[in-house]
C-alpha cells in the first residue's frame, strides 16, 4: 500500500514539474484581487489594466498601442528574411495580410487595407496547389484575396479569387482522396474558408449547395470512421490524422465539431442533436480532473495548454455547443477551461496564438463575449499585459518568429482586440 502511494506521489510531482516547464507561474492577481488592488487611489497602478470600476483604462490603451507600433516596425524588418515562398495563413505572407485586414477593421486606415492588398498579392503568385485549407493551403490566400478586394470594391478580382477558391472543392469533395478532416490540412479548413468568404462579403457568395456538398463529405467521413471502430461507447463522428485521434482545434475532434456548429455550415438540427451533440459529449468525457483535456483519445497526459492541443482550443467548441444546444453543462465546462488557462497559460513556448499566450487569451475574450462578466475581460487583458514584455521572459523563439501563427504577427493580433474586445476573434478560426 505504501509503495502505491509512493508511486503515486512520485507521478504527481512529475507531472507538476512538466507543466512547470511548459508554463511560467501565474503571478497576476486574479479579477477580484487585482480589483481590490486598485480600488483605492493610493493603491492606484496606472500600469494596470483597469479602473476601479472594471474598466479598461485609457493607460493601458495607449501602452498597447505603442506597444503595437513597436512590434510593427519588428515585423516588418524580420519579414526581410522569412521564407519567400510560404504564402500560408498559418506561417506565411497570408497571414500578415490577415493581420493587416484586422488592423484595417480595427483602425479604419487605409494604408492597413494597401498593405494587405501587397501580401495577399505576393501570396498569391506562388500558390502550388497542393493543399486546400485556409491555413495551409490556397484556399487562405484565395479567400483573404476575395475580402481585400471587396473592401476595395476590385469587384472583379473579387470574382476571380472566388471563382478560384470554389474550384479546389473537386479534391475536398472526392471520398477516396488522401483528405483529412481537421482545421489545418483538411476538410474543414476548406470548410472555414467558405464560411469566411461569406461572412465577410456577402451571404450568398459561396452558395448553400457548395458548402452543404462539404459538410456532408466531413460528416460520412467521421460516420465512416466511427463504423469502422467497432468500439460500444462509439462516437458517432469519429475523426483521425496521421493514424491518431487528435482532440484539439487544429488537428482535432474539437475543431471539426465547431465548424460543423457554425450557423453558416446550415447542418440540420436533427444531425446536430444526433451525430455532432454525442460526439462532443464523448469527447467531454475525456476530460482530465484538472480540467485540461488530453491532445489525442489516446493520450493520458495531462501537458498542453494551448490553442492547437488542450483546454485553449476546447473551450471554443464547448462555448459553441452551450450557444447551439443551450445546456449549462457546457458553459460550466467551458468556464473549467478557462480556469486551467488562466493557472497555465502563460506559455514557455512563446507569445503566439497556436501554442503561445496571445492563443490562450483569445479564450477569456471569447468567454466575455458569451457572458459579459468582467473576470474575463480582465484575465485577456492580463495576458495582453504579459505579451506587452514580448521577448523578456526567456521564451522559445519559435521556427517562423514573425509569423501569425506562431509568431510576433498573432501577438500584434491579439494585442490589437484591445482596442475593442466585444468584436474580438480568433483569426482562421472564429466567424
Amino acid at each position: 500500500m505504501g509503495e502505491n502511494v509512493s508511486k503515486r506521489l512520485k507521478l504527481i510531482s512529475a507531472t507538476e514539474a512538466e507543466m512547470e516547464e511548459r508554463s511560467f507561474h501565474n503571478q497576476f492577481a486574479d479579477w477580484e484581487a487585482g480589483l481590490a488592488a486598485c480600488s483605492t487611489a493610493a493603491q492606484l497602478d496606472h500600469n494596470d489594466p483597469f479602473d476601479a470600476e472594471g474598466n479598461v483604462n485609457a493607460a493601458f490603451q495607449k501602452k498597447v498601442q505603442s506597444k503595437i507600433k513597436d512590434l510593427l516596425q519588428q515585423m516588418e524588418e524580420g519579414l526581410k528574411t522569412a521564407n519567400p515562398h510560404d504564402f500560408s495563413t498559418y506561417t506565411g505572407w497570408t497571414g500578415i495580410a490577415l493581420l493587416y485586414l484586422q488592423l484595417y477593421r480595427v483602425s479604419a486606415e487605409a494604408s492597413h487595407l494597401q498593405r494587405a492588398l501587397d501580401y495577399v498579392k505576393r501570396a498569391m503568385r506562388i500558390l502550388n496547389g497542393r493543399k486546400v485549407t485556409f491555413l495551409c493551403g490556397d484556399a487562405g490566400p484565395l479567400a483573404v484575396g476575395a475580402v481585400v478586394h471587396h473592401k476595395l470594391n476590385n469587384i472583379e478580382e473579387r470574382k476571380e479569387c472566388v471563382s478560384r477558391l470554389l474550384q479546389l472543392q473537386h479534391s475536398v469533395l472526392t471520398p477516396d482522396a488522401e483528405m483529412p478532416d481537421e482545421l489545418l490540412y483538411g476538410r474543414a479548413g476548406y470548410l472555414y474558408a467558405l464560411l469566411y468568404v461569406n461572412k465577410e462579403v456577402g451571404a450568398d457568395t459561396v452558395d448553400n449547395d457548395t458548402i452543404t456538398k462539404v459538410v456532408t463529405a466531413i460528416v460520412e467521413s467521421g460516420k465512416n470512421m466511427s463504423a469502422a471502430e467497432k468500439k460500444t461507447d462509439r462516437c458517432p463522428l469519429l475523426y483521425e490524422w496521421h493514424k491518431k485521434q487528435y482532440i484539439g482545434a487544429a488537428h482535432g475532434l474539437a475543431g471539426i465539431y465547431y465548424m460543423l456548429m457554425q450557423p453558416g455550415a446550415m447542418v440540420p438540427p436533427t444531425m446536430l442533436a444526433e451525430l455532432v451533440r454525442p460526439s462532443i459529449d464523448y469527447v467531454r468525457h475525456r476530460r482530465f480532473r484538472s480540467g485540461n483535456f488530453p491532445s489525442s483519445l489516446s493520450n493520458e497526459s495531462d501537458r498542453l495548454v494551448h490553442w492547437c492541443h488542450g483546454a485553449p482550443g476546447v473551450i471554443h467548441m464547448l462555448v459553441m455547443a452551450y450557444k447551439v444546444f443551450k445546456e449549462e453543462k457546457y458553459l460550466k465546462e467551458a468556464a473549467d477551461c478557462a480556469e486551467v488557462i488562466w493557472q497555465r497559460g502563460l506559455l514557455r513556448k512563446g507569445y503566439g496564438i497556436c501554442h503561445g499566450t496571445a492563443g490562450n487569451g483569445y479564450a477569456f475574450l471569447t468567454l466575455y463575449k458569451l457572458t459579459q462578466e468582467k473576470k474575463y475581460l480582465y484575465r485577456a487583458c492580463k495576458f495582453a499585459e504579459w505579451c506587452l514584455d514580448y521577448g523578456t521572459h526567456g521564451c522559445r523563439i519559435p521556427d517562423r518568429p514573425y509569423s501569425l501563427f506562431e509568431g510576433m504577427a498573432g501577438t500584434i493580433h491579439y494585442l490589437s482586440e484591445m482596442a475593442n474586445p466585444e468584436a474580438a476573434s480568433f483569426p482562421a478560426f472564429e466567424l
